[in-house]
């Protein structure tokens, strides 16, 4: 990997899917500033504009939409003729009872947070092959490890992300390109808000109400942009960063507040006194 005499790495591109706020936005100008070619992408265009006034450039991205997936890579490629980093950061949190979130949410949960990712990591392999040390940074969560009430399918995307993760850095090894998980804990995002919103409205008038209630007021106690206690984004950003810099990066960066915990506490504990502990934080 070409370094100058600083150690920073060089001529290196990069694409950061989910780029219009929190830890896509701030992973976005921690790259420019290391003097990373900086592609960030989205659909709200306007919300990027700090990448743009930071020198990098801004692509129109719908990742329900494999047209918009597809000309997002070759519009890069066409400019550029190579990625070397891919950040597959969007996503969001649906949440409801099992029992309640309708099919088409849940598809389109996996359609999002899953196999868009997969789409572009499947369209960008090939130019990475042309390039030493390419890195597939995939931002999976700590829910990825371990479950809670409401938020099932949420869950079982993160859970799919970290076994294709997995499956994909093995494929990989022997072609030099790096695949590595992040995963955030409780991290300052409107991610909570989402979640929240939706737990609420998928549990409304059914028999789940009371308790996803006291679960969806958890998530906007810790999640809330003003008073929460969530870790800021920036402390995902620099993980990121060390996993892109990095020669030989860890497989998995666990970071944010109670991802270590509660990846912990669920490999040490029985499955019903893990249960136990996470209804009681949740106050259900």
């Amino acid at each position: 990997m070409k370094r100058d005499n600083l150690g920073i790495i060089m001529n290196k591109v990069a694409l950061i899917t989910g780029a219009s706020s929190g830890i896509g936005l701030e992973t976005a100008l921690s790259l420019l500033k290391k003097g990373f070619t900086v592609y960030g992408a989205a659909r709200r265009l306007s919300l990027m504009k700090k990448i743009e006034e930071n020198g990098g450039t801004i692509l129109y991205l719908d990742l329900t939409d494999d047209n918009s997936i597809e000309t997002c890579v070759k519009t890069i490629i066409q400019k550029e003729k190579q990625i070397d980093i891919l950040i597959n950061n969007s996503g969001y949190g649906l949440g409801g009872s099992i029992e309640n979130v309708p099919i088409e949410q849940a598809k389109k949960q996996f359609e999002v947070n899953v196999f868009a990712l997969i789409r572009l990591t499947q369209l960008v392999i090939p130019y990475m092959k042309k390039s030493p040390s390419s890195r597939i940074i995939n931002i999976s969560s700590m829910a990825g490890r371990f479950s809670s009430p409401f938020l099932g399918w949420y869950h079982a995307s993160k859970y799919a992300v970290e076994a294709l993760t997995d499956s994909l850095r093995l494929e990989l090894s022997s072609i030099k390109i790096k695949a590595v998980l992040i995963e955030p804990g409780l991290i300052k995002t409107p991610w909570g808000t989402i979640a929240s919103e939706s737990i609420k409205e998928n549990t409304k008038n059914t028999i789940y109400e009371n308790a996803a209630l006291n679960v969806s007021n958890f998530y906007e106690k810790n999640y809330s942009l003003q008073n929460g206690s969530a870790s800021n984004p920036t402390v995902i950003s620099n993980a990121i960063i060390k996993a892109v810099c990095a020669k030989n990066p860890k497989t998995r960066y666990s970071i944010g507040k109670y991802s270590k915990l509660f990846i912990f506490t669920k490999k040490i504990l029985p499955d019903r006194l893990f249960d136990f502990l996470v209804k009681k934080v949740m106050k259900m």
